[in-house]
C-alpha cells in the first residue's frame, strides 16, 4: 500500500475529511487530508479548499486549504484493473415512476410551464466492501477525460464519481465553462448523428449561460457545437470563454450558473420547483458541484478555480451503492427512452463497482 493509501486508511479508521481526486487527462492523484473533523462551510468565496456543494443548498461545504495536508500519487498503467469481460447487468424494475413524472414533465411543457426540466432517480446496489484504490484506479483507466474523485466527511458520508462537466474554470479574470447535453451510446460507426431534440436541449443550455454570465463577464466567445465522448457516452459540447469584469464576481458567477440547465432546466424556478415537487427523493450532492477554489493543489497558485458538475456519482453507505443518474426532458421526449438513458448513464459507475 502506497503513502496516499495509507493515509486514506488513517483517516478512514479516525473519521476525518478527506479528498482524492484526478483531474481530466491527468495521471496524478492528489490527496487533500482535513487535519480535525469540523464542516467547513464557504462564506466570502474568497476561501482556499475544495469544495463540495450540495444540488440545492445555499450552505457549501469545503475542505480549506489551510486545515489540510496535501498529499500526491502518480499513477502509471500496472495500477489499472479493468475486467473487460465484466457483465453489466440492469433490469427495467422501477421505471414505471419514472416514466410517470417524465409523462408529467412533458405535458408541463406543453402547457408551456417550463421549457426544459432534468429529471434524475437514484438506484441502490449492494457490493462487497468498497476499495478506495482500486475503485478510483478504475476509474482513472476507464474514463481519463472525466473528473475523478472520492470525497468523505464524517457529516457527509462518502461520495464518489467520474463527472464530464465543466462548471467553470478559472485563471485569474479569465474563465472557461462548458455547455453540455444530448447522449448517447458509443457504438463501433464513428459518426455520431444528433437529433433535433439533442440539437434543441444543447442550445438552450448554451443560451442560458451565456445570458447569465453576460453582465459580469466581457470579450465573450462562444465555440461551435461538437461531439464530446464520455467513457461509453456521446454528448454535444459548447466551449464558452470570457474575462471576468472583477475577481469579486467569483461568487455571483458561480451561483448564476449552478444549478445550469444541464442539472436543472429552464427557466430555473419553474423547473427546479417541478423537481422538487415530484422527483420524489432528495439529491443531496448529486448535480452539486465539487472541486478546486482559488487554489490549484497541483501547483499551489492562487486564484485558480477549477469547478466540476457532480453528474454521474454514487453515495456508498456500508455495503450498498446509491447510484444517481438523470436527462434532460423536453417536449420531443419519449418516457421510455429518457429512463433507458438513465440506465446507460448508471453503467458509467457500475463498470467502476465491476457489475
Amino acid at each position: 500500500m502506497t503513502d496516499l493509501f495509507i493515509k486514506v486508511k488513517i483517516h478512514q479508521e479516525q473519521q476525518l475529511p478527506f479528498v482524492l481526486f484526478c483531474k481530466p487527462n491527468s495521471d496524478t492523484i492528489i490527496g487533500v487530508f482535513q487535519k480535525n473533523d469540523h464542516l467547513y462551510f464557504l462564506d466570502t468565496f474568497d476561501e482556499k479548499g475544495f469544495v463540495f456543494a450540495p444540488f440545492d443548498s445555499e450552505q457549501i461545504p469545503y475542505i480549506p486549504l489551510e486545515h489540510s495536508d496535501i498529499y500526491f500519487e502518480k499513477t502509471n498503467e500496472s495500477d489499472y484493473f479493468v475486467n473487460s469481460h465484466m457483465h453489466q447487468k440492469s433490469d427495467l424494475i422501477g421505471n414505471d415512476f419514472f416514466e410517470e413524472i417524465v409523462t408529467k414533465a412533458i405535458r408541463s411543457i406543453n402547457e408551456d410551464i417550463f421549457l426544459k426540466v432534468v429529471l434524475s432517480r437514484k438506484e441502490a446496489v449492494v457490493i462487497p466492501e468498497f476499495d478506495i484504490a482500486l475503485s478510483l484506479k478504475r476509474a482513472i483507466s476507464c474514463y481519463p477525460n472525466a473528473f475523478k474523485y472520492c470525497f468523505y466527511h464524517p457529516k457527509i458520508g462518502m461520495w464518489f464519481g467520474a463527472t464530464p462537466e465543466q462548471l467553470i474554470k478559472v485563471n485569474k479574470n479569465a474563465i472557461m465553462t462548458v455547455a453540455l447535453a444530448g447522449t448517447q451510446l458509443v457504438s463501433k460507426n464513428e459518426t455520431v448523428v444528433w437529433g433535433e431534440k439533442e440539437k434543441k436541449e444543447q442550445q438552450l443550455v448554451t443560451n442560458y449561460i451565456t445570458a447569465n454570465i453576460q453582465d459580469l463577464t466581457k470579450e465573450l466567445k462562444v465555440s461551435n457545437p461538437y461531439s464530446f465522448k464520455a467513457g461509453d457516452l456521446w454528448h454535444i459540447k459548447t466551449d464558452i470563454f470570457a474575462l471576468l469584469k472583477s475577481k469579486k464576481y467569483l461568487k455571483k458567477l458561480i451561483f448564476a450558473l449552478h444549478p445550469t440547465p444541464a442539472v436543472c432546466g429552464l427557466p430555473k424556478a419553474k423547473a427546479h420547483e417541478f423537481i422538487m415537487e415530484n422527483e420524489g427523493y432528495n439529491r443531496e450532492y448529486y448535480s452539486g458541484y465539487l472541486g478546486e477554489l482559488n487554489i490549484d493543489f497541483s501547483t499551489f497558485k492562487m486564484d485558480q478555480t477549477d469547478l466540476y458538475v457532480n453528474l454521474r456519482c454514487m453515495k456508498i453507505n456500508k455495503n450498498k451503492s446509491f447510484i444517481y443518474v438523470g436527462c434532460g426532458i423536453t417536449t420531443k421526449s419519449n418516457p421510455k427512452e429518457e429512463y433507458i438513458e438513465t440506465v446507460n448513464k448508471a453503467m458509467t459507475m457500475k463498470k467502476i463497482l465491476n457489475l
